[in-house]
């Protein structure tokens, strides 16, 4: 058995973990760390998880951490990479649902996390945990970035256009929408429903943290730089993202082959999924699924790549996929504890 530890464990993304850990035939969650709840039992906060856990939430002990073979940080920017170094100095291995790791340049990270990075040495050994890019990597890690929401849905529906040279790279377009648990679990009056309901509005659009991230991760796909523009939309749902990503091809004549390279790049990963060509994947369709459903479309004879992708942002999007790369640093099946199809209605 892996033993667990979960550092924050009272916003989505920790309770999302728990859910995931619970069926998980390898995990065994030891504790769960939250300087504000300590001392209340996770059941009473989450009722869902009711009859699956007596643990109750604790005060962060380094020492205690330190016992378990890996522990998640589902915290905010800055405290992962304060505690981060001790822990693996005692062997123990992480993977931080933060953005603290994720990013190689660390004056970049600092101009937009709005603060100095405090831990070089372990920001230039992390492995940035996109599992169908850098699986190997992953295997041996011993600290792994876990990518961030859009991130993923942005990179892995670009990934095959930009690996096989085939579009502008100057010219990169994500317009991406995600729902309110995006923003975290936090009493945020843009986020009330009173406020989200019934509207629709961009955000960020002069600039995101994530677009950093995702400029680096198309970059290495892409082998040299690119233009990106990458504009997220809040929409009045509770979890899902849906990217819709724009390329021109360089060669109009490739798009025949489009729906096949797709299909053979994504064919033995687990947790994508190639729909037919014109087809419009649906969010509820991958919600509580670890997954990223994606298609392709053409308008006319347009030399414009369209593809729709599409990912629960609480998991393929955040604790699926830090569960996926646990699997794959402990030698296990990546699909274990995720086998349930998604959510429907």
């Amino acid at each position: 058995m892996i033993k667990v530890g979960i550092v924050g464990g009272t916003g989505y993304t920790g309770v999302e973990l728990l859910r995931i850990l619970a069926d998980h035939p390898q995990a065994d969650v030891r504790c769960i760390t939250s300087r504000s709840e300590a001392g209340v039992r996770v059941a009473d906060m989450y009722p869902n998880l009711r009859g699956h856990y007596e643990l109750a939430f604790s005060e962060p002990d380094n020492r205690e951490l330190a016992a378990c073979d890996l522990v998640f940080f589902a915290t905010p920017h800055g405290v992962a990479m304060e505690a981060v170094p001790e822990l693996l100095a005692a062997g123990t291995r992480v993977v931080d649902l933060s953005a603290d790791f994720r990013i190689r340049d660390l004056d970049v990270w600092a101009r937009w996390y709005g603060m100095p990075h405090t831990s070089p040495e372990w920001a230039e050994k992390a492995v940035y945990g996109l599992p169908e890019v850098a699986r190997e990597q992953v295997r041996e890690a011993r600290l792994v970035a876990n990518p961030g929401c859009y991130p993923t849905a942005v990179q892995l529906g670009f990934l095959p256009l930009l690996e096989n040279d085939l579009v502008d790279t100057s010219r990169l377009i994500a317009d991406a929408k995600s729902g309110a648990s995006g923003g975290g679990r936090q009493g945020k009056i843009p986020m009330l429903h009173g406020e989200v309901g019934e509207s629709f509005k961009a955000y960020g659009a002069s600039g995101h943290r994530h677009l950093p991230e995702i400029r680096q991760g198309l970059t290495d796909a892409a082998g040299s730089a690119v233009g990106v523009t990458f504009v997220p939309h809040l929409i009045p749902m509770v979890r899902g993202i849906e990217a819709t990503l724009y390329a021109q091809l360089n060669n109009p004549s490739d798009f025949d082959r489009l729906q096949a390279l797709f299909e053979e790049r994504f064919r033995d990963e687990p947790f994508v999924d190639v729909m037919p060509f014109g087809s419009h994947p649906e969010t509820r369709s991958v919600r509580g699924a670890n997954l990223c459903r994606m298609a392709l479309h053409r308008q006319e004879d347009s030399n414009m790549v369209i593809v729709s992708s599409v990912i629960d942002n609480l998991v393929k999007g955040a604790a699926g996929q830090a569960v996926q790369n646990m699997n794959i640093m402990f030698g296990l099946d990546e699909r274990m504890g995720m086998a349930s199809p998604a959510l429907l209605p």
